[in-house]
């Protein structure tokens, strides 16, 4: 024994003590539980006194379950019923004829129209995680801009909107023709690899998912520059990563908008990412001189308590409402005269077998440009941006 210590058999009986009290204290608190479960004129004189004597472990559940009942709450999708979403509709066109610089912020409910899928909605990306369930893309190929894109695309064509930051990786705002200048693709554009070894950065436009074969911190598209031959890397920001490209996440450009706006409109965005981004919401300003905040989301965000307005309702559903309001007609999109055709660089003699996804084409009858008529595949698309990249904590099995 250890002079001043315990020794070996005193140590195990102060172990087994340890252990005892930790157990009991399990029970208790089941017992607790199951207690409180019960409505009150149901319990016992007994489970009184047991509730009575345990009052630190009734406060501590019942704050549990507070906070679940919280969290669910937060989780659940809300709509505004017709009549009051009309009335907030009419005050959020008032605001939008009365702002001098209007930034719009854009998150994954403005494409789901689209059939591409949210993050945090009752279907969404990490709420499929997080119940361990598979996550799997859509032919994306298929998603054209939604209402809710041409909307905003009108408004900046009328002077309403001036800058758009979103979010999104999809590129449907560029689809939708909202010119370059007047976005801010935060997380990047599916449809767009640079070249960093040139400067500034070359970038190329294409006509299909450049990601297939990158993923968190692994970037490279497996395409060369046509200028230097330096390899092609998508611009895509994971969670976890930190965007350092110029072009198209144009943070210079949502910081700058950011200053100058007086109104911000946050449509379908959880905001829970864009609330890390202090820049874009003037906080070293004093709040009676932050921009007037007004929010489209059917679910709690963290900004609410901050927001002038909330609409609980799908954005298509209020961005028609809205318009009709302003009384601007909606463009229909087309795809023959989508942007992204004219902005496109063709791939090159011998790159043509250089990705397997399906490429856009202004026909849904017309093959795309290096699809070679291949027949098309029913399996789910994986990787890039939607797929390895979408797996948020979890861990890969060890093969054995």
């Amino acid at each position: 024994m250890a002079a001043g210590g315990l020794s070996r058999s005193e140590r195990k009986a102060a172990e087994r003590v340890r252990r005892l009290r930790e157990e009991q204290q399990r029970e208790r608190l089941r017992q607790v539980s199951r207690i409180l479960r019960k409505a009150a004129t149901e319990r016992s004189a007994e489970e009184g006194r047991l509730l009575a004597e345990s009052e630190d472990l009734v406060t501590e559940l019942q704050g549990r379950s507070r906070r679940r009942e919280g969290l669910k709450r937060r989780q659940e999708e809300v709509c505004d019923d017709p009549e009051e979403l009309q009335r907030k509709v009419r005050e959020l066109a008032s605001a939008v004829r009365n702002a001098k610089y209007l930034v719009v912020y854009t998150g994954a409910g403005i494409s789901t129209a689209a059939s591409i899928p949210d993050y945090r909605g009752p279907n969404g990306v990490w709420t499929l995680l997080q119940k361990g369930r598979s996550v799997s893309a859509a032919d994306l190929s298929e998603a054209e801009p939604t209402l809710t894109h041409m909307s905003i695309t009108r408004l900046h064509e009328q002077k309403l909107v001036q800058h758009v930051v979103s979010q999104n990786c999809d590129g449907l705002h560029l689809r939708s023709g909202l010119p370059r200048s007047a976005m801010s693709e935060l997380h990047g554009n599916m449809y767009i690899e640079v070249c960093t070894a040139c400067t500034p950065n070359r970038e190329y436009v294409r006509v299909f998912d450049v990601t297939e074969r990158t993923a968190l911190h692994r970037h490279q598209t497996g395409r060369t520059c046509h200028k230097c031959g330096g390899q092609l890397r998508d611009t895509i920001v994971h969670f976890g990563e930190r965007g350092t490209l110029g072009q198209p996440l144009n943070w210079e450009a949502a910081t700058q908008a950011a200053s100058k706006a007086d109104t911000i409109l946050c449509l379908g965005s959880s905001l829970k990412v864009l609330k890390k981004y202090p820049h874009l919401w003037c906080m070293t300003k004093p709040p009676s001189r932050r921009p007037k905040l007004y929010i489209v989301n059917l679910q709690w965000t963290p900004k609410d308590d901050w927001a002038a307005l909330k609409l609980h309702g799908k954005c298509d559903d209020v961005m028609q409402l809205l318009m009709d309001e302003l009384g601007l007609e909606i463009p229909r999109y087309s795809r023959w005269q989508d942007p992204i055709f004219s902005l496109a660089t063709p791939l090159r003699a011998g790159e043509e077998g250089s990705h397997s996804r399906k490429s856009l084409c202004r026909s849904r009858e017309e093959p795309g440009p290096g699809d070679r008529g291949a027949p098309l595949s029913s399996a789910p698309i994986l990787g890039g941006w939607f797929g390895r990249g979408c797996t948020k904590r979890t861990k890969r099995k060890k093969v054995t």
